[in-house]
């Protein structure tokens, strides 16, 4: 190419600016999760969206007949493959390949009928994890969970366990952590309990590992799931999880250069 004359360059003129994208929030939060989990021993784990009802359900002891395979809140695909409703299927796959001990995290996007509005999404980011071996306890589960709210949320949030039911766990827990703003004294955000739930866990169900071959008497475990997007809403006080969603570059630009 021919180079241009000198009369013809002007150095005062401005530079371009040249455009640096930024990561998505769910992305900043979904790594540092599973960075925290890694510093447990974790390692990631993927797998479909498009899952067999086996995996999404009937191996993780749900039949399909209990209201979370009903279509009116699952997606099918064909009477047996569906969008994974979560990324739990992940876990079954993983134990069926692999004896424990096992650690993995599963993040992913999953699906499920809910309406469009400021704290539901019919298709979302989601975190899950899953812990087996010999002697693993309820403490152990504590431990894990309190050890990954004090690095994310920093050491001077609270966390409570309050008795839930899942099918595969037992027993089960819903997990709050006491909220930033109004630090456990009660707010809005909170809706005055002075506390937010972050996920659903306990203790897995003896007939999963059943059903994916573990000897249910030797080997026990604990699994975790938490919504990024809700994760991401507490960490950057996000009061609509559309804005996530709806590719605003005004708003998304704001979470740190990629």
């Amino acid at each position: 190419a021919a180079v241009p004359e000198a009369a013809e360059l002007d150095p005062t003129l401005p530079g371009r600016e040249r455009w640096r994208g930024a990561r998505h929030p769910c992305t900043l939060v979904t790594e540092e999760i599973c960075g925290i989990f890694r510093e447990l021993g974790f390692s990631r784990a993927r797998g479909p969206e498009a899952e067999t009802t086996w995996y999404n359900f009937t191996a993780l002891n749900t039949p399909l007949d209990h209201p979370a395979a009903d279509e009116q809140d699952t997606f099918y695909l064909s009477d047996e493959t569906v969008l994974r409703t979560h990324t739990s299927p992940v876990q079954a796959r993983v134990m069926e390949k692999h004896q424990p001990p096992v650690r993995i995290v599963v993040p992913g996007v999953v699906y499920r009928r809910d309406p469009y509005d400021a704290s539901h999404a019919p298709a979302f980011e989601q975190i899950e994890g899953l812990a087996v071996d010999e002697g693993i306890d309820f403490v152990d589960f504590k431990a894990a969970i309190s050890y990954f709210v004090h690095r994310f949320f920093g050491e001077e949030t609270r966390t409570r366990f309050r008795p839930s039911f899942f099918p595969f766990t037992e027993p089960s827990a819903e997990v709050d952590v006491s909220c930033a703003l109004c630090a456990g004294e009660g707010c809005s955000a909170c809706k005055g309990t002075g506390w937010i739930e972050i996920m659903g866990a306990g203790m897995v169900d003896p007939a999963v590992f059943d059903n994916v071959g573990y000897d249910s008497e030797r080997y026990t475990g604990f699994a975790f799931g938490m919504g990024v997007g809700r994760i991401a809403m507490l960490r950057y006080a996000i009061p609509d999880i559309r804005l996530l969603y709806d590719s605003d570059v005004r708003f998304l630009s704001q979470f740190g250069r990629a």
